[in-house]
């Protein structure tokens, strides 16, 4: 297994709201929504949106189709309020578990991380590592703009 990690996050919101948000994929749709439609002129947010249209969930799920890999499933499997939501892949072409961990900063901040380990083949190793270690990035920074309540 190899483990990537994003950097951390920092969230202005509590652990509590954050974890209650997280731990509910249906929530994803408040990203979803808070997208600009048409062309917004930065690159990197365009292939974000392009990526959410391919994105379903349920309470416990989350499927979305990433280049080159193919179609990526996970379900929630462990939830510990208010600290951690592990996940782990099912019907994706890679094996891997998944987990956030949210601590406590404040009454009204909190830190975020991100990590995926995952089982890769070795000879895939060199092809899917920057990719992997660039989409851990990507989700935190966009798990990071939904807006907490």
């Amino acid at each position: 297994m190899t483990k990537f990690e994003s950097s951390v996050k920092q969230i202005p919101h509590s652990q509590q709201s954050v974890y209650n948000t997280l731990s509910d994929m249906s929530n994803v749709q408040r990203l979803k929504d808070r997208l600009p439609d048409g062309d917004t002129g930065n690159a990197d947010m365009d292939k974000v949106k392009d990526k959410l249209k391919n994105l379903t969930f349920d309470q416990d799920s989350l499927s979305i189709s990433v280049e080159p890999v193919g179609q990526i499933s996970m379900r929630i499997i462990e939830r510990d309020e208010p600290k951690t939501i592990k996940f782990e892949s099912e019907n994706s072409p890679l094996s891997f578990n998944f987990w956030i961990q949210i601590l406590p900063v404040s009454d009204n901040s909190s830190k975020m991380k991100l990590t995926i380990d995952a089982d890769i083949p070795f000879f895939a190793k060199g092809m899917v590592s920057k990719p992997l270690q660039e989409g851990i990035e990507k989700i935190a920074d966009a798990l990071a703009m939904i807006p907490f309540e």
